[in-house]
Order: C-alpha cells, then sequence, then structure tokens
C-alpha cells in the first residue's frame, strides 16, 4: 500500500496540472501599446550626454600608475551648451597636467541642460574628472 500513495498523488498532480491548462484566466492584461518615452525631469543638474569621456589621460602621469580627481566648475546655458569662458578649475588634483587635460576636453562635453520646476535653466555647477588608472596599486590617488 505504501507503493500505491505515491502514485496516486502523482496521478493526482498530473490531473490537477491538466485541469488548470484549460482553466480560463480570470482577467485579461492589456498592456499599453505605446511605451513612456521618459520619466519627467522636475529640479535636476545638468547631465552629461557624452556617450565616452573626452578627456585625454595624461601618458607620463599613466605610466606612472598616478590617479587624481578635478574638479571644474562649469556654466551652461538652458540649452545645455557650455560657456567656455566661465569654466575653470575649482579644485586641482595635485598635478597640473590632469587639471590641463580637464580644461582642454571642456569644449568636447556635451550636457542636457539644468532643470528647475521642469523648465531648462542656465546653472553653474560643479563637474568631477576622475582619472583612475586600471591598476589598483595606483600611487598619488586622490579623493
Amino acid at each position: 500500500m505504501r507503493a500505491a500513495k505515491p502514485v496516486l498523488a502523482g496521478i493526482l498532480a498530473t490531473g490537477l496540472q491538466a485541469a488548470a491548462c484549460r482553466a480560463k484566466p480570470d482577467a485579461t492584461l492589456t498592456l499599453p501599446v505605446e511605451r513612456v518615452a521618459s520619466v519627467a525631469r522636475r529640479d535636476e543638474p545638468p547631465v552629461a550626454t557624452d556617450p565616452e569621456s573626452p578627456v585625454e589621460y595624461p601618458a607620463a602621469l599613466y605610466q606612472q600608475r598616478i590617479s587624481g580627481t578635478v574638479l571644474l566648475q562649469l556654466f551652461v546655458n538652458e540649452a545645455g551648451r557650455l560657456v567656455p569662458d566661465s569654466s575653470r578649475v575649482q579644485v586641482s588634483s595635485g598635478y597640473p597636467a590632469f587639471d590641463s587635460s580637464a580644461l582642454a576636453a571642456v569644449p568636447k562635453l556635451h550636457f542636457a541642460p539644468a532643470l528647475r520646476n521642469g523648465t531648462a535653466v542656465a546653472t553653474l555647477f560643479t563637474q568631477p574628472v576622475h582619472f583612475r588608472h586600471p591598476n589598483r596599486e595606483a600611487v598619488g590617488t586622490t579623493p
């Protein structure tokens, strides 16, 4: 009799599965035809839109495995265009080559404008530029 229980349970489970396949769903879920393009942005800083960074790692510092961070002060208008004359190094990395490389890339940077209450506005902001050597044992790292 003990052997009959597993077989009976198997037959019963198979019958329930077959009945479940024939059952009609209680409700149908209709998916929207059009996807929502994007979530509305309300108050946001400028957002970088470059797919890849145009900043070049100075070769001499790369060879020495030196890493660092430069903080740039940038100004974008309500169209998201950088105003080049307003760009400057806000906080130096301590390495003039990093600072120069970050500033040299400014004309190649692209941003979506800042938003205030959902409206594009001109704004002054700080943009960090990180120079990170892929070797985790890099020397001279700055926060």
